[in-house]
């Protein structure tokens, strides 16, 4: 049975002629949380989000456990509280925040099954504020799995990927800065892991475009949340050669120093890697997204005799980054080359690498990220890091795209 039942998609072009003074032209709608309220009413659930302005938007259900999404571009949920804002009883959760670069998500998870009725937003012409209604009404299970139907725009809203690997052998880096969104990631000192990411990444990029020969696509660009599926899915999409997801988290126990590379197990290699993937793998979570029951027997035959040449071009990899940071004299864990099940590594075909350039809980560590003079060193180790794998590689097996 599909997870998808009945797609809206709701093209709001209210780009209205109103008073320049009335207009934000930050191009981002903020919530009015004030005024905004999801209620019962009679054997109705009437959804009330006042905006700023009006923006395109669509809705869609997901099975197992039953939910409705709505994404928005773009919304701002500064100050609008779940536990405020949801009143009904049919309703028993409501998350949301940034989901793609521009475009943000509301998840409602339904405590019975429920489809949406009539969907309706107003703007005001003077003030060019938005008022968007959705009236949900039960329905039984039977009615809700057979209005299920895959949606026919996967990609509503997704922005087109670069172009991957040209004719000449030019070879194509995707960097994963971590979290984004609704998704902070570990935080210190006033610092989120997901904006020192973000940096990076760009600094990083930077410093790998001035290699003749090398593309770089960033897995976002903004505060915005990306799956785990997501991530993956752009690496393919680019033609990856070489994908390195960005962080820089927090451990609570122990006190741990200095960057690590992660490579992909089944198995983690210690106790630290362990919670460290587990906390990563919580982040698709956020978004309403539900991957139960996607497993498939063949799919993983197949992914496991990819990884057979995939792999040990990924330890080669990892092992060049090491050996690069530590002739930059770049602080290292005591451990700095460790594995687990980190979901945002498992494309079977690219070498995947998780790098933690520091640990936020670490004072020492987290000055350092923090210094954009110590990101450049580190971004030029890194560089020099991937360059060098890439000769290896190449020397072995020549490149090809993947």
């Amino acid at each position: 049975m599909s997870r998808f039942y009945q797609l809206f998609v709701v093209l709001a072009l209210f780009w209205l002629a109103v008073p320049a003074m009335a207009q934000d032209l930050s191009g981002l709608a903020r919530v009015d949380p004030d005024q905004s309220l999801l209620a019962d009413h009679g054997n109705e659930t009437t959804l009330d989000l006042h905006l700023s302005q009006g923006v395109p938007y669509r809705f869609f259900s997901l099975e197992e456990p039953d939910r409705l999404v709505i994404d928005f571009r773009e919304v701002d949920w500064t100050g609008l509280s779940a536990l405020a804002f949801n009143r009904s009883e049919r309703v028993e959760d409501v998350r949301f925040g940034g989901f793609r670069p521009g475009w943000s998500r509301m998840v409602l998870d339904l405590a019975q099954p429920m489809k949406v009725r009539q969907s309706d937003m107003r703007i005001d012409r003077v003030s060019s504020t938005a008022h968007l209604r959705l009236h949900l009404a039960s329905v039984t299970r039977e009615q809700f799995a057979r209005l299920s139907v895959k949606p026919d725009t996967p990609d509503w809203g997704v922005s087109t990927p670069p172009p991957s690997v040209d004719a000449e052998g030019r070879i194509v880096v995707v960097l994963d800065p971590g979290h984004g969104g609704i998704d902070p990631g570990a935080t210190g000192d006033g610092y989120t892991e997901k904006d020192l990411m973000l940096v990076f990444a760009r600094e990083l990029r930077e410093a790998l475009l001035r290699v003749d020969g090398i593309e770089v696509v960033l897995t976002r660009d903004s505060d915005m949340f990306v799956s785990l599926e997501r991530r993956v899915a752009i690496a393919h999409q680019a033609g990856a050669h070489l994908f390195l997801s960005l962080h820089a988290d927090a451990l609570s126990d122990g006190h741990a120093t200095g960057a690590t590379i992660h490579t992909l197990s089944e198995q983690a290699s210690d106790k630290a890697s362990a919670l460290l993937a587990e906390r990563h793998n919580r982040a698709d979570i956020l978004a309403g997204i539900d991957l139960t029951g996607t497993d498939d027997t063949v799919a993983d035959i197949l992914m496991d005799l990819a990884r057979v040449e995939t792999q040990p071009r990924t330890e080669r990899l990892a092992e060049s980054l090491i050996e690069s940071l530590r002739a930059a004299n770049a602080p290292l864990n005591r451990r700095p080359y460790r594995s687990a099940a980190f979901s945002v590594l498992k494309a079977a075909d690219i070498p995947s690498v998780l790098l933690e350039i520091g640990f936020m809980s670490s004072e020492r560590d987290l000055r350092n990220i923090a210094n954009p003079d110590w990101r450049k060193s580190m971004a030029e180790a890194l560089r020099d890091g991937i360059q060098a794998w890439m000769i290896t590689d190449a020397s072995l097996r020549g490149l090809v795209r993947q």
